[in-house]
């Protein structure tokens, strides 16, 4: 497996070479002092030329970067567009190192340089960034809840509830998953809120809250892992009280610390998820009983 060094240097000679290719940029989890790193961590570069047709008709000048497992163009798929400006190619290689390289027009560079501040410059040969960005994860920091965003994040909470109550009662696990890992979203929001509002802000909680252990304590932790065990509707219903016990645990510690009223969608909404569970299980019982007398001599 070629080194990190070995990797940079591949791509920064290439484009040094090419006078097509201006300016390198960086961008990514290489930069974030937050992130430790390992062995799985994405080259994430951006190649700033001046003809990006005479790269993108023909994929040959990629092999210079190494022999590939596979390649994605988001650009040239239809099932999943792009979701960033540019021209990007997603690459395995077979030493199992992965770049992502994006190519854009040498004209966007002001705009790659304001739309993100986790990223710098590594080649300029042009002299047109005279003072490379310091890159910072400061975009992705928890920023402090208004009084209307905690109201909205618990409506959209407690209203994702009775979608999941509607999946388990109609045997629909994977419909009832999929609501449930809705509901988790909801909950990060506001344990990263309760974090902040203990801790103070200006901390960012990572990629699909990768960092929410560092934060977050254990016996909370060990629960909220244990919510991501929905095989089988059994399992998904008791997600469920995890995640209502959890979020009502952190929703009201916020709404103290902002000075909010706790709102009332889970008195109300409640009702409804406890009528129906309780309606199945109770339907289920006398399904037992049935059945046993039915088998009787």
């Amino acid at each position: 497996m070629r080194n990190d060094q070995e990797m940079l240097t591949l791509f920064l000679d290439f484009a040094a070479a090419d006078p097509r290719i201006r300016a390198v940029g960086m961008e990514g989890s290489r930069l974030n002092p937050q992130v430790v790193p390992d062995e799985f961590q994405d080259f994430d570069l951006t190649y700033f030329v001046t003809d990006l047709e005479s790269f993108t008709r023909d994929d040959g000048w990629l092999d210079r970067f190494g022999e590939r497992l596979i390649l994605q163009k988001p650009e040239g798929m239809e099932l999943f567009p792009p979701e960033e400006p540019g021209f990007s190619y997603l690459m395995l290689f077979a030493d199992f190192n992965k770049a992502d390289l994006t190519l854009r027009l040498l004209s966007d560079l002001p705009a790659y340089l304001s739309e993100d501040r986790l990223r710098t410059i590594l080649l300029d040969k042009d002299g047109r960034v005279p003072a490379p960005p310091v890159p910072t994860d400061a975009d992705y920091w928890v920023t402090p809840p208004t009084a209307r965003s905690f109201d909205d994040c618990c409506n959209e909470f407690w209203n994702l509830s009775h979608y999941v109550v509607r999946g388990i009662c109609r045997g629909e696990l994977f419909y009832a998953a999929a609501h449930l890992e809705a509901m988790r979203e909801e909950l990060f929001r506001m344990l990263g809120w309760e974090i902040g509002l203990r801790r103070g802000f200006g901390f960012g909680l990572g990629k699909r809250q990768k960092f929410l252990p560092r934060y977050l304590d254990a016996e909370r932790m060990r629960a909220l892992e244990g919510s991501c065990d929905t095989g089988s509707l059994a399992r998904a219903e008791a997600a469920l009280q995890t995640l209502l016990s959890l979020f009502r645990e952190s929703s009201r510690r916020v709404a103290e610390e902002l000075g909010c009223p706790y709102p009332d969608y889970d008195g109300k909404v409640s009702r409804y998820l406890d009528h129906y569970l309780e309606r199945m299980k109770t339907n289920a019982v006398n399904q037992k009983r049935d059945g046993q007398n039915d088998g009787r001599p």
